[in-house]
């Protein structure tokens, strides 16, 4: 059995607070949408605003759909006017789409209160709209808009609603649960139900010729049913399978998740779940490998963090950070897994923490290419990892602090440069405002180095000094840059004696790297990341540098990811 997939992201998921797409987003979206193998991909509603009218010239221009099925959206026509004099209708009309998706109400409360209509002229206004839109020859997917709170309190009335609709020629009917109030066993009983009086109605002769006191008349081919599900009960996904479950052979979501409120159902785990669990092939195994590179992509191009613990894709989807887990997943990793990461493009990963066994440093040992650590120097990082936790340091996020206390276990480690003293000094002076000054004394080999240098503010001149300090040394450091420092106040109850924990992201052009430090003194926890940082960019430089790749072990994390 075939099951459609539809696409609202680039309208119902630019209705979530925070997300915003321009015209050339939401191109790029929908050439991505394409190339992954979604069936159809709503694009705005013409003449809500003019972005998404924009939308539609382009795409009839610029965009080369290969498989999808572009589709605009809208009302059906305004009570007491014929579709063909309703401008709304007419503009859904120019967007010249081979699908259009048209929402009417399905709950006589909505009927009553907000179209302020008679139940009988909605029926027509629904009847009407879609006909006239069949009439143009295009395929008209149905959105019978809050039609589970519609059938709890009217179920006639809402099932009259979808046989007005059928009887227009609507293609495709999909219940909504606009509220996103329905449980997954409601939805299961009520898409049951409107199978079986859909199909009796598309079975049987109407009894006034329109169907608007009984069946609809016979229909070649029969009717798409589909659900259109929203997360506000956090069942979004669950009430997407469980429609299908039922009988719906459409599914309507955003990637992500994206969507009013608290969001729509989540098409990205709607797919995964589908396809490895429900054993539907929707797209194919080598599409369904690049699920992860999908989601990410249009996080990127909403410039939003993407939700690191969201399943199947997220960076903490499949990672494994207590002791027993990581144990029990290096002896199988279907242990604590519910399907292969790399299905999806994702990936294991073992995280190192308070939490942590003597497994997960070895697993770290092994991935960052430290070599030569007997057990007794594993432990004795572990134990140095959970004291340092137990003081305000965190090490799931700053991989690289972590590879370099394992790499300072090694009696024949020596590190790039070593500290002999620093001073910081901010000053509020005459005509200058606050100027601050740092003083490194650093030793590099058997060679002192003294340097002081003024910066924007106390922890920027604390990095300028120390790259003055061994620069002349190490000239590949101009390669080096911060990307993202971030401060956390601990324990916030010390009021201005609190610790603090330092997070710094450093990039050399092609890998990103974090690194922690934490103290009582927020100049010390920066300087113990800055030179954590440093000092890591420097020990794994040369093997970077020759293969023109990140060396191994040192994961590229993006910044927006880091706690």
């Amino acid at each position: 059995m075939k099951i459609q997939l539809f696409d609202t992201t680039l309208r119902d998921g630019t209705q979530a607070e925070g997300v915003s797409l321009s015209c050339d987003d939401k191109l790029r979206i929908a050439a991505r949408l394409d190339e992954f193998g979604i069936d159809y991909i709503e694009g705005g509603w013409p003449g809500s605003n003019p972005k998404d009218m924009e939308f539609f010239e382009r795409a009839e221009r610029e965009l080369s759909l290969s498989h999808a099925r572009l589709t605009a959206f809208g009302s059906t026509c305004k009570r007491d006017i014929d579709p063909a004099d309703d401008p709304q209708i007419q503009l859904l009309l120019q967007a010249n789409t081979p699908v259009i998706s048209l929402f009417g109400k399905s709950w006589d409360l909505h009927v009553r209160d907000v179209l302020q209509a008679t139940p009988e002229e909605n029926l027509r206004m629904i009847r009407e709209s879609v006909a006239y839109l069949a009439q143009h020859d295009r395929e008209v997917i149905y959105d019978a808009e809050h039609f589970f709170d519609g059938y709890k309190e009217n179920p006639e009335y809402a099932l009259e609603t979808l046989k007005q609709a059928v009887i227009g020629g609507a293609a495709c009917i999909v219940l909504c649960d606009t509220n996103g109030g329905a449980l997954a066993w409601e939805i299961g009983e009520i898409v049951r139900a409107v199978r079986r009086e859909l199909a009796a109605a598309l079975a049987g002769p109407a009894e006034d010729g329109n169907g608007v006191n009984g069946s609809a008349p016979p229909r070649a081919g029969g009717v798409t049913l589909g659900i259109h599900a929203h997360n506000d009960s956090e069942t979004g996904v669950a009430n997407s399978l469980e429609a299908v479950r039922s009988g719906c052979t459409h599914v309507q979501g955003t990637v992500n998740g994206y969507g009013e409120r608290c969001g729509n159902a989540n098409l990205v785990s709607i797919i995964a779940n589908l396809q490895l669990k429900m054993g539907y092939e929707l797209v194919g195994n080598d599409r369904l490998a690049k699920l992860t590179e999908l989601s990410h992509y249009v996080n990127e191009l909403a410039n939003l963090r993407p939700n690191t613990h969201q399943p199947f894709v997220g960076q903490s989807a499949f990672a494994h950070k207590g002791g027993t887990h990581v144990n029990a997943v290096l002896k199988n990793v279907d242990s604590y897994q519910h399907v292969d990461p790399e299905q999806l493009g994702n990936q294991t990963r073992v995280l190192v923490s308070e939490l942590s066994g003597k497994d997960n440093i070895a697993v770290k040992a092994d991935e960052f290419g430290v070599e030569g650590l007997s057990r007794e120097k594993e432990r004795a990082v572990l134990q140095q990892i959970k004291e340092l936790e137990s003081t305000g340091f965190e090490f799931e996020s700053a991989e690289a602090s972590v590879d370099l206390m394992l790499r300072r276990s090694n009696e024949g480690y020596r590190p790039s440069f070593s500290l002999i003293d620093y001073t910081v000094a901010v000053a509020n002076r005459a005509g200058r405002g606050l100027s601050s000054e740092a003083t490194i004394k650093a030793e590099v080999g058997d060679q002192i180095y003294h340097e002081v240098a003024e910066g924007n503010g106390p922890v920027n001149a604390l990095m300028l000094a120390l790259r003055k300090a061994i620069q002349s040394h190490f000239p590949q450091l101009d390669r080096m840059h911060l990307l993202d420092y971030k401060v956390r106040i601990i324990n916030s109850d010390q009021g201005t004696g609190a610790s603090v924990r330092v997070l710094i992201t450093s990039s050399d052009g092609v890998r990103n790297w974090t690194t922690v430090g934490a103290s009582t003194n927020i100049i010390e926890a920066s300087w113990t990341a800055i030179s954590d940082a440093v000092e890591y960019f420097l020990v794994t430089y040369d093997q970077h540098n020759e293969t023109g790749l990140p060396a191994r072990g040192a994961e590229i994390d993006h910044p927006e990811q880091t706690a």
